[in-house]
């Protein structure tokens, strides 16, 4: 890894995780659909149900749903958030190497900014995707993200783009702490270690990455849970209301559960989508710096 951030571009992490975005969005799809869902104590919502609700209403394209919102997303949200940590690891180690704290922190401060970046599009790709979920007369039908961008502005003003920010940006924070922060974690504490009932020793390379990936993923998926779904309720109504508002009727509703509520697609979807954009994350680095 280089050691110096201005050895590549700002903007390369926005374009890895466009990548793994487009190769993950379905399980996106499928995993706001299912936060988004009301149920009651008792009842039974699961991904496969989800998933086969949305091919029988829409077809199988409406896993794609939403698309242009995730790129727009991920050339706002990911590329300031790993853009700027990796800006900030690089001037913490011109002083020595740091500390996991100090990365852990630099991970979330540059989380935090990447979703106040990406607040917009994220209101946009949470629409998109869950519209089939309402009632024809409820949604939104946004042709794509620049027209549902204007017919935000037009309906909500400016300060409709900054709907649930506080807690996107809160869950921005512990996603870029417990995803980027503990890849590099894991990462360090397995170099060199030797895989078990074998003789070989992970290096940096692929087969490190893909597994400080999978863990990573794993650990950012459970931490993030439950203001992923605040967010993704605040974010897909149209009235105002506060996170306290959404928390407190949700757990008197459905428990407290709720908190975890797909958590199952979020996995499916996180975990390979970290494994990606790591993967993508590291190659282009390394293209990058072999080409120039």
């Amino acid at each position: 890894m280089p050691n110096r951030a201005s050895s590549y571009p700002f903007w390369l992490g926005g374009v890895a995780a466009s990548l793994a975005a487009s190769c993950t969005h379905p399980l996106d799809v499928t995993k706001v659909r299912l936060q988004t869902l009301q149920s009651t104590p008792g009842s039974k919502v699961s991904t496969i149900s989800v998933i086969r609700q949305s091919i029988a209403k829409s077809g199988f394209r409406s896993l794609y749903t939403g698309l242009s919102a995730a790129l727009m997303r991920q050339m706002s949200y990911s590329l300031v958030r790993l853009g700027a940590y990796e800006e900030m690891k690089a001037r913490l180690s011109r002083n020595g190497k740091p500390s996991y704290l100090q990365l852990l922190a630099a991970a979330g401060l540059a989380g935090g900014c990447g979703g106040i970046a990406g607040n917009p599009a994220d209101i946009l790709l949470v629409r998109m995707t869950s519209d089939v979920t309402r009632p024809p007369e409820k949604r939104y039908n946004y042709r794509n993200a620049v027209s549902g961008l204007v017919n935000l502005i037009k309906e909500e003003g400016l300060r409709g783009l900054g709907r649930g920010l506080g807690t996107n940006t809160a869950r921005a924070i512990l996603m870029n702490a417990s995803q980027v922060g503990s890849y590099d974690f894991f990462k360090a504490k397995l170099l060199n270690q030797e895989v078990p009932l074998t003789d070989y020793r992970l290096r940096d390379n692929l087969v490190l990455h893909v597994v400080a990936s999978c863990l990573a993923g794993t650990f950012a998926t459970t931490v993030c849970s439950p203001a992923d779904v605040v967010r993704s309720r605040i974010m897909a109504a149209s009235g105002n209301l506060s996170p306290i508002t959404v928390l407190v009727s949700s757990l008197r509703e459905e428990g407290p559960r709720f908190l975890f509520k797909g958590w199952t697609p979020a996995f499916i979807r996180l975990g390979p989508n970290t494994v990606l954009l790591f993967v993508f994350f590291e190659q282009l680095k390394k293209f990058w710096s072999a080409t120039h």
